[in-house]
C-alpha cells in the first residue's frame, strides 16, 4: 500500500506536510500546484512553493515530494517540469482536478477534462520531455458533469504515457459533497489500466480507507482532507496506531503555529490556523469551541493566546 499526502490549496504548506510525515505512514507527497501561464516562473518561485528543494527534495522524515504543475501550455508546461527535477522534485505531477472556478476559467484544472484530445497532448508532451526514470502523474476527477467520461480521459493519459494516475471519485460538478463520493466508478479503470493507479476523496478513518480500497480495486490511497482533519490518519490505516487525542493535537497545533509566524508566513497564519480547524472539527468535537474562540480573531498574538490557554487547560488535567 502507498499513501499520499494531497495538495490542498492553502492549506497544506511544506509545514503541515512536514508535521503530518513526521507522524508516519505517507510514502509521498504531491505540492500544492504552481499555476504555469505564459511566463516562465523564476527559480525562486519554485523554492516557494517547494522549500524541501534545499533537502533533498524530501521533508524531515525522508519523504519525498513531487512538484504539482497547472497549465494548458504544452511547451511551457514542459520546460517547468524539467525546470522543477533540476532543482530536485521526486518526479512530476499535472493537476487536472483542480474545481476553482477561477483556475477552470482560465483553462486550468479540471476544464480540461472536457477535452481528453487536449489532455493527450498535453500528458504525451510532458511525459517525453522529462527524463524517462523521473515519474509522470496526473491527477483528475471522474469528468466535467458525467462520471462515464473517466474511462475516454483516463485512456487518453495511459496511451500519452503517464506513470501513475491518481482519481478523485467525484466530477467537478460534484464538487465535495459526501454523497456523490463514487469509488466504485474507480473499479473498472484499476482493472483494465495498464498503470499504478491511486484512489482519492471522502477517506476519514481506518474503515474508509477498507471500503475504498474494496470499491475501488486500488490499494493506493491519497489522502487529503482527512489527513487535515486527523492528522496521523496515515499512521492509523498502515500501521495500526491509534487516532491522536486532542491533548496530542494541540501539542502539533503549538508546533504548527511556532513555524508559522516566523519570517513574513505570520500574515497568513490568521487564516491559515482557522482553516485547518475547520477539517479538525470534524474529528475532534472539542475543536469546534476552540474555533468559535478564534474565528472573529484577526491578529495573530490573540489567536496563540487562546491556543495556549486552550492547550495548558487540557495539559493540566
Amino acid at each position: 500500500m502507498k499513501l499520499v499526502l494531497a495538495p490542498l490549496e492553502g492549506v497544506i504548506d511544506h509545514l503541515v506536510r512536514q508535521l503530518l510525515t513526521e507522524l508516519g505512514g505517507f510514502d509521498l507527497c504531491i505540492t500544492e500546484f504552481m499555476r504555469v501561464s505564459d511566463t516562465f516562473m523564476p527559480e525562486r518561485s519554485f523554492y516557494k512553493l517547494c522549500p524541501e528543494l534545499y533537502h533533498g527534495g524530501k521533508t524531515s522524515a525522508g519523504v519525498p515530494i513531487r512538484m504539482q504543475l497547472l497549465g494548458q501550455h504544452p511547451g511551457l508546461m514542459s520546460d517547468h517540469a524539467n525546470r522543477a527535477i533540476e532543482l530536485g522534485s521526486h518526479g512530476i505531477d499535472l493537476n487536472l482536478g483542480c474545481p476553482s472556478k477561477i483556475v477552470n476559467t482560465n483553462k486550468g484544472g479540471a476544464v480540461l477534462l472536457k477535452e481528453p484530445d487536449v489532455v493527450y497532448t498535453l500528458v504525451k508532451a510532458m511525459r517525453e520531455a522529462i527524463p524517462q526514470e523521473q515519474i509522470f502523474s496526473v491527477k483528475i476527477r471522474l469528468g466535467w458533469d458525467d462520471p462515464n467520461t473517466v474511462h475516454e480521459i483516463s485512456d487518453a493519459i495511459v496511451s500519452a504515457g503517464a506513470n501513475e494516475l491518481t482519481i478523485h471519485a467525484r466530477t467537478k460538478v460534484d464538487g465535495y459533497k459526501k454523497d456523490a463520493i463514487k469509488w466504485p466508478a474507480i473499479a473498472p479503470i484499476a482493472q483494465k489500466a495498464k498503470i499504478s493507479l491511486i484512489a482519492n476523496g471522502e477517506i476519514w478513518n481506518v474503515q474508509d480507507a477498507l471500503t475504498c480500497q474494496q470499491q475501488t480495486k486500488c490499494d493506493n490511497l491519497m489522502l487529503g482532507r482527512g489527513a487535515l482533519a486527523m492528522p496521523n490518519l496515515a499512521a492509523t490505516i498502515k500501521h495500526g496506531v491509534k487516532p491522536m487525542s486532542y491533548s496530542e493535537l494541540l501539542t502539533l497545533l503549538g508546533r504548527y503555529t511556532t513555524f508559522e509566524i516566523e519570517g513574513d508566513k505570520g500574515l497568513y497564519y490568521p487564516n491559515r490556523i482557522k482553516q485547518w480547524l475547520v477539517y479538525l472539527r470534524q474529528q475532534y468535537p472539542e475543536a469546534n469551541a476552540l474555533f468559535g474562540a478564534i474565528r472573529t480573531l484577526n491578529k495573530t498574538p490573540a489567536i496563540i493566546d487562546v491556543l495556549n490557554a486552550e492547550r495548558d487547560l487540557y495539559l493540566s488535567h
